[in-house]
């Protein structure tokens, strides 16, 4: 199977200052979380809170689910922080 991102919810999270959102391989969930440094390097000018990364995930929700999924075709894992640096 193939990693994919049926729902598209996603939540702030305050005290790692970043968005966690899940994808599905098959029936296992893999949980993500985008740090607040990837999502000032995506779009510089973030506001530095819930509602400005959640914008900036909603804008920027293809190109983070894309390295998602490199990030979990290199390794399998259940959990990852997807930081500045997974950005390019």
């Amino acid at each position: 199977m193939s990693l994919t991102f049926p729902n598209r919810s996603r939540s702030y999270d305050e005290a790692g200052k970043r968005i966690r959102f899940v994808g599905h391989d098959g029936m296992f969930q893999i949980s993500f979380s985008v740090a607040a440094d990837a999502m000032a390097k995506m779009r510089p000018g973030t506001a530095a809170d819930e509602a400005g990364y959640l914008q900036t995930f909603d804008t920027e929700s293809s190109a983070i689910r894309e390295v998602a999924t490199k990030a979990y075709d290199r390794t399998h894992k259940s959990m990852y922080v997807l930081t500045a640096a997974d950005f390019g």
